[in-house]
């Protein structure tokens, strides 16, 4: 079936003289989770990770993606013709360096400009035609040309995000923006972050798997603000609740809107990094263009008090069914008949008895013993595989509720378990308690840090292939930006109160097992510390579940380790004993027993 997509898309590129055409994974707003119509990457190749950019030429084809997909790029790519280029080896060639030994001088590259932000865009450009190649963008998608059964764009009703949850009105939202945009003497800014304008206009959706939001652009002005969406989606509350504050147009309309704005304003705002290179190109040169990061993205990373106690509260509601789900996942593996797939089903089983529940914040990984090797494992009915009392199980989920967003990584052990592997799991729960323990003063930003979640890896020899952590928004998406610590993100972000961020250390050995221990921590301030000469931050703790202490071994841990692990064990205890009744009640006081 790929084959035959392929050999389409060749067609329609013979057509057009083109010799290679890009297809990224993204869409026309930059997302992470792409909604089903702009699946286009994976129609054409057949690999469904979550990153990576397909190249296809008249002969020849690529697929560049990061090692936590490799294994599963190597299994789906299988028989497409698609080679696997290893973008996190030294060494491997970029798209530009494959396209210059693949095509002759003269030769035509060519893509959708909707499918690349401007500073992607313009960096490719500049790369491609550097090798003596042509370069251009076709607003007509070719994919889209080929793909006879394409789903439309969603029609599910727009829903209101209530002030008590969103903790701030449209009004005051879009105040800010207008001092921002002010600020940087702009008279709009277009936005086109689908969870940026779904926080903007305290408003939800469900267009977007895992992600309770709505595939719209906005554009805000000085005077006015615009929202442009399928306008079967915008239901009479909706409309009352925004009032005159906002003007509703039909997503279809915002071309005309864009063009009109370039004939008559100065100044534009977009951000490089989250525009498609469609939109700049409508507004420049016909006006100046600012370009620098959204204030909508620092303005949403930094939760207001309402978010923060929606943060708290959903966590205990979702650390409740993840202690049942531990339980009767003890119970229920000896007795055979237990998979991977059939224990997320489960585990969503016991989310949805709770309150506020919506739907998963992402695609579960439950992966068992060679899996968990695989960081980014995503279980299919083909790879699907039996939990047996023994060895090592990982499960990394979360759930989005009406109140905020969760995401936990719990690694269990089914039965024995060698001394290698709790080594192994002691030290990534070192490093995340070391990280957890860690303050920092104000200014302090999350690459600094995240060398402290290694440190007890890096002594054997050890490291894990992926940030330590991540934002996470609030009822939004599962990943925002811009904090995060990792060795290569969240640069010249300093940390502040009120930013959400996982805290997620691992371990994966190829080909036998994975472990990773997940919660979600938030920035608060360290009076203790703090003083007149320096402003101290440090990590609040939100998820409240236990960690397997059989998978510990406490000879190679220090006190501080054992004390914080014991204390959270207490606290886990204290906070969901009133929740759990029976069997239950029984299992969570055993797992919270201090080592």
């Amino acid at each position: 079936m790929v084959t035959n997509r392929i050999k389409a898309l060749r067609s329609e590129m013979q057509k057009r003289q083109i010799k290679a055409y890009l297809i990224p994974s993204i869409d026309a707003h930059q997302s992470e989770y792409v909604p089903a119509l702009w699946q286009r990457r994976p129609f054409i190749s057949g690999f469904n990770g979550s990153a990576g950019d397909v190249v296809i030429t008249m002969q020849n084809g690529g697929l560049w993606t990061d090692g936590r997909y490799y294994a599963q790029a190597e299994e789906q790519l299988s028989g497409s013709g698609i080679d696997l280029f290893r973008a996190s080896d030294g060494g491997t060639p970029t798209i530009p360096d494959f396209l210059k030994t693949e095509l002759q001088k003269g030769d035509i590259v060519a893509a959708d400009p909707k499918t690349f932000s401007v500073s992607q865009a313009q960096s490719l450009m500049k790369e491609i035609k550097s090798n003596g190649l042509q370069f251009e963008f076709i607003e007509e998608n070719l994919i889209d040309i080929i793909w006879e059964d394409q789903p439309e764009l969603p029609k599910d009703p727009i829903k209101i995000h209530p002030i008590k949850y969103a903790g701030e009105s449209v009004e005051s939202k879009l105040s800010r923006i207008r001092r921002a945009i002010a600020a940087n003497d702009c008279y709009a800014h277009v936005i086109t972050m689908l969870d940026a304008i779904a926080w903007t206009f305290n408003l939800r959706g469900k267009d977007v798997d895992f992600n309770p939001v709505f595939i719209a652009y906005a554009i805000i002005t000085q005077d006015d603000a615009y929202l442009f969406t399928r306008s079967e989606k915008i239901t009479e509350e909706v409309r009352r609740n925004l009032g005159n504050a906002v003007h509703i147009f039909d997503y279809s309309e915002f071309k005309t809107h864009l063009d009109k704005l370039a004939q008559s304003a100065k100044r534009i705002w977009i951000d490089g990094t989250t525009t498609n290179y469609w939109i700049y190109s409508m507004l420049y040169p016909k006006c100046d263009i600012y370009n620098g990061m959204s204030p909508v993205i620092k303005f949403k990373a930094i939760k207001n008090e309402a978010e923060l106690n929606g943060y708290r509260a959903c966590h205990i509601r979702d650390g409740v069914a993840m202690v049942n789900f531990l339980h009767w996942l003890d119970n229920a593996v000896p007795k055979g008949g237990i998979t991977e797939l059939s224990a997320t089903e489960k585990l969503l089983e016991f989310r949805q008895q709770q309150d506020m529940f919506q739907g998963p914040s992402f695609s579960s990984i439950s992966s068992y013993k060679i899996h968990g090797a695989i960081i980014h494992y995503s279980v299919t009915k083909e790879s699907d595989i039996p939990l047996e009392a023994e060895g090592v199980y990982l499960i990394d989920s979360g759930g989005q509720y009406l109140d905020g967003t969760t995401d936990i990584t719990r690694t269990v052990a089914l039965g024995t378990v060698g001394d290698e592997e709790k080594e192994n799991f002691t030290r990534v729960l070192m490093g995340h308690i070391n990280l957890c323990l860690t303050s920092f003063p104000k200014g302090t930003n999350g690459p600094a840090l995240d060398v402290i979640s290694r440190q007890a890896l890096w002594e054997i020899g050890l490291n894990f292939n992926h940030g330590t952590g991540h934002g996470v928004g609030a009822y939004l998406g599962v990943h925002e930006g811009p904090q995060a610590i990792n060795p290569s993100r969240g640069f010249g972000v300093a940390l502040e109160p009120g930013m959400i961020l996982s805290n997620e250390p691992g371990y994966y050995k190829n080909k036998q097992y994975g472990m990773r221990v997940e919660n979600l921590i938030n920035v608060v301030p360290d009076k203790e510390l703090s003083s007149d000469e320096f402003e101290f931050y440090k990590f609040e703790n939100a998820t409240i579940c236990p960690i397997d202490t059989r998978l510990i071994k406490k000879s190679v841990m220090q006190e501080k380790h054992i004390n914080w692990l014991n204390e959270y064990h207490e606290r886990v205890l204290n906070i969901l004993s009133p929740f759990v009744s029976g069997e239950v009640k029984d299992w969570l006081k055993n797992a919270t027993k201090a080592v």
